[in-house]
């Protein structure tokens, strides 16, 4: 979301505002191909600072912040960002976006409760990340967080019945085999390490996010399938459930040193630059993926290992090894080959036809009629199965 967290005009002045004939063809795919590219940037920028400011705030002398106050403010962010999104797509209307939201939210309440699902699962995700940097390196944490990856592919195909080309899991297998390679150069002591840090408590809060972030990501895709609902008002209800579960997650695990010494104990300038970061992040994805494509974004988190690693090596000191510097190349590689297009997708050949879209001239069936409402009308919605949403297919 090149423009979600702190430019969302900018994002819904795009596709929503402006008709197909306003501008000329070669003005508009020159202004896709801009905000594709300022997508992309902002995309890697955004990976590699969030991971390189949480390692930060985490290791600065003084007094240490609450991990999971971070994490309720987070969410708190970015439910607030969306809800004024949607403020603007009803022209400051008060009382249209109350009425929307009573629809979205307690009419439809089957659709607000699936997404209590993912959003516990994000926000145990969001808490073992701050676990897991603090006990890696920033560039380890970065490479070895790809086996989101691996994990993604294979509850896609446990529960969406998913098939991977030989390419595809050839490169899963290359992933693998590069994080195993920087996990033994961790291991074995290839860097200097705080007494404080903890490389098997990182790796185990590591592989628990992967696992978390690609099961929630495909449930998240699975109940979701033929839903109106804008990207917004479904991160709005995460937002919510994510503030809930945030708070009670707070009071298990730190509920009586935060009474003590105050949600906002520790925070700096620099904690407040990560909530922010992390509130952005959560948005950021959706507007990349409409804008760009897989293979461009295989690109952006490629290039956010690099970027990470430079800059671990200037501000933490990190030493790149010949065995680090292989893993790495092997997970870069992996990444890139994992997103190429098949075989079978040819230049010029002609998309697949969405399953919810209907054909010209037709209404919708009745069952779906019935849900839309209000929503129908919602921009960002995937006009056809090629320019899905993040976490939101046709």
């Amino acid at each position: 979301m090149a423009a979600v967290g702190s430019g969302g005009s900018t994002a819904a002045a795009g596709p929503g505002a402006v008709s197909p004939g306003a501008l000329e063809p070669g003005t508009a795919s020159a202004a896709h191909r801009r905000l594709k590219y300022i997508s992309l940037a902002v995309l890697v920028v955004q990976n590699a600072s969030l991971i390189l400011s949480i390692r930060y705030a985490r290791t600065l002398p003084g007094d240490r912040f609450f991990a999971t106050t971070a994490v309720v403010m987070a969410e708190v962010l970015k439910g607030f960002t969306c809800l004024m999104l949607l403020f603007a797509q009803k022209r400051g209307n008060v009382k249209h976006l109350v009425l929307f939201l009573h629809e979205a939210v307690l009419v439809q309440y089957m659709d607000t409760l699936k997404l209590a699902v993912p959003s516990l699962i994000y926000t145990l995700q969001n808490n073992l990340q701050y676990v897991a940097i603090s006990n890696l390196p920033a560039a380890t944490f970065q490479v070895t967080y790809q086996l989101k990856i691996l994990t993604t592919a294979l509850f896609s195909v446990l529960m969406l019945n998913r098939s991977l080309s030989r390419l595809q899991w050839a490169s899963l297998l290359l992933l693998f085999t590069g994080v195993a390679i920087v996990q033994a150069q961790q291991a074995g002591g290839g860097a200097s390490r705080p007494l404080d840090q903890n490389p098997g408590v990182g790796l185990a809060a590591v592989v628990a996010s992967c696992l978390s972030s690609g099961f929630a990501g495909v449930y998240f895709e699975k109940i979701l399938k033929g839903s109106s609902g804008s990207v917004w008002l479904r991160n709005l209800q995460l937002g919510l459930f994510g503030t809930a579960l945030g708070l009670l997650g707070l009071w298990w695990a730190e509920g009586t040193a935060v009474a003590h010494r105050g949600f906002f104990f520790g925070y700096t300038p620099a904690v407040w630059g990560v909530v922010l970061n992390q509130a952005f992040g959560g948005l950021l994805v959706a507007v990349v993926v409409k804008y760009a494509d897989n293979i461009l974004k295989g690109f952006a988190t490629s290039l956010s290992i690099v970027l990470s690693t430079v800059a671990s090596i200037r501000l933490f000191g990190f030493h790149v090894d010949p065995l680090f510097a292989l893993g790495a190349g092997l997970v870069i590689g992996a990444v890139y080959l994992y997103s190429l297009p098949r075989a079978a997708a040819k230049a010029g050949a002609p998309s697949a036809p969405c399953p919810h879209q209907q054909p010209p001239g037709q209404p919708p069936p009745p069952q779906l009629a019935a849900r839309r409402g209000d929503l129908s009308t919602e921009p960002f919605l995937p006009k056809n199965c090629n320019e899905q949403m993040s976490g939101y297919p046709c």
